[in-house]
């Protein structure tokens, strides 16, 4: 047979990583939607404004990473990633955040993401974590990596703020940045009454009384910047 007839190999092209970006800011689900499409390996087949509407879509498609905002109205991406990870374990999860790693890194790996990135990081490192964590790895920062082995020296006397929920933990982080109760409300999509409970409870489990102390607090133990 002639050679030039000879029928070259079907080499299948590998498929593009799928990503889910929930993000409540149209913007910046647009501006992540650009950097992940100018890629050759990856592309955005959903996109949703808060938790609820990321899990739906969980549910309905498939992805191959979600990119989650944490911070969210409603259902908050704390709360979503831990019902992601009860619903589907093995979604890798990548968290981004507008808060110093030092405030919410130990707790969403903890939580189950395979990796924390802050929302003012290079668009090059946010490609290279997705494709990190698309292959079952995990990916931070060295200002996380840092954070970490902080936490690790710190497991023998474990800090004050490590018996708080979650939620009173985002108040706590709120209070001391100066916010009021009313301001964290409108943030946190929750009542007045409600936040008013959250710091209620976390000022007992921490054994102060005013906001005040806990601003100290979160100060000297670098909660906020």
């Amino acid at each position: 047979m002639d050679p030039a007839f000879i029928e070259a190999p079907h080499i299948e092209a590998r498929s593009k990583i799928r990503v889910l970006v929930a993000d409540d800011h149209a913007l910046m689900r647009r501006g992540l939607g650009q950097v992940i499409e100018e890629t050759s390996e990856m592309t955005v087949t959903g996109e949703a404004a808060d938790g609820r509407e990321a899990l739906d879509l969980i549910r309905r498609d498939e992805f191959d990473v979600v990119v989650l905002d944490i911070n969210m109205p409603g259902q908050d991406g704390l709360d979503t990633l831990k019902q992601l990870k009860v619903e589907n374990a093995k979604l890798p999860v990548l968290v981004l955040s507008m808060h110093p790693e030092n405030q919410y890194a130990i707790r969403v790996l903890m939580a189950g993401a395979s990796g924390y990135l802050c929302k003012e990081s290079a668009p090059d490192e946010l490609v290279h974590a997705i494709r990190k964590i698309s292959e079952g790895g995990r990916y931070v920062s060295k200002e996380v990596a840092e954070v970490l082995l902080q936490h690790l020296d710190a497991i023998p006397g474990m800090p004050l703020h490590a018996s708080l929920s979650d939620r009173e933990f985002q108040v706590l982080c709120q209070i001391s940045s100066g916010k009021t109760v009313s301001e964290i409300a409108d943030e946190l999509a929750l009542s007045v009454k409600t936040v008013s409970t959250y710091r209620t409870r976390l000022l007992e489990k921490m054994y102060m009384k005013s906001n005040a102390e806990l601003t100290h607090y979160a100060i000297k133990h670098q909660l906020v910047s």
